[in-house]
């Protein structure tokens, strides 16, 4: 099975030449790319939110296999949803499941499940397949989709994913998928977003589910940041780092309604 793109030519273009186009235009490529253990990119439109993950997509080197997980929007399917797919299509061209990571994980944790209608209508995890497959042509991916974990279910599937790449011989590079407050003014949503960032920056996965709690901060991909940040932890990371940070009204001229995108990355 093909699960076929949702969200091409409304969140990013369909035609194969544009998109190219204007993920090369969006890609910030620095001079030296880094090997890190996980990446947070925001999953807008990318007239939106496209510079800010360009610019970590830009810095970052992407190995040939990626654990994208992303948050469910609609609510339907599995809590931990597997995609079932044999590939996922994109306008420049078809990516491939990375079938070995997605039978060891189905084996080692009950909770995930392969659940094909979380990912049907999504677009989180969608948009971040052009800039990979740019990056990485010979990208394999195993896509994830969450919804109602608690903070000790996030943290427990972190470790878990962790001690499956641990087992393999290949770099595997985590990507959590997440806009920030959703709805508020841009200063109030400034206010949020960056109260959530400073629990990111201090590594501090705990604190940030509890922030987000706490001050009612619409970030739709805490539940895949959290996981992330776990799993990275475990495989040795101890830095977290902002790259950098918009919002949408920064684009549409309404300050009054914006969401926050923020792009971070896990070393």
């Amino acid at each position: 099975m093909i699960r076929q793109p949702a969200v091409a030519g409304s969140f990013y273009p369909a035609n194969q030449s544009e998109l190219s186009a204007l993920v090369d235009s969006m890609l910030q490529q620095e001079s030296e790319v880094h090997i890190t253990k996980g990446i947070i990119v925001p999953h807008a439109g990318y007239v939106y939110s496209g510079s800010v993950a360009g610019k970590v997509f830009g810095q970052t080197k992407i190995p040939k296999r990626v654990i994208i997980i992303g948050p469910n929007h609609s609510g339907v399917g599995a809590n931990i949803a597997v995609s079932g797919a044999d590939s996922w299509a994109t306008p420049l061209g078809n990516i491939p499941i990375s079938t070995n990571l997605r039978n060891e994980l189905l084996a080692a944790i009950s909770a995930a499940v392969i659940d094909d209608q979380a990912h049907r209508s999504e677009h989180s995890i969608e948009v971040m397949l052009p800039f990979l497959l740019k990056k990485q042509p010979e990208l394999e991916i195993l896509p994830i989709s969450l919804s109602q974990l608690s903070l000790a279910a996030c943290l427990q599937f972190g470790s878990a994913i962790a001690a499956i790449i641990k087992q393999q011989n290949n770099e595997v590079l985590l990507l959590a998928s997440t806009d920030m407050n959703h709805f508020a003014s841009a200063e109030q949503s400034k206010e949020l977003d960056f109260m959530a960032i400073n629990a990111m920056t201090s590594y501090d996965p705990q604190r940030l589910y509890q922030v987000v709690r706490e001050n009612r901060i619409s970030m739709c991909g805490v539940l895949p940041t959290i996981t992330v940040m776990q799993a990275a932890h475990d495989l040795g990371a101890t830095d977290c780092k902002l790259i950098n940070y918009a919002h949408s009204g920064q684009v549409n001229g309404d300050n009054n309604r914006v969401v926050g995108y923020a792009g971070l990355v896990l070393n």
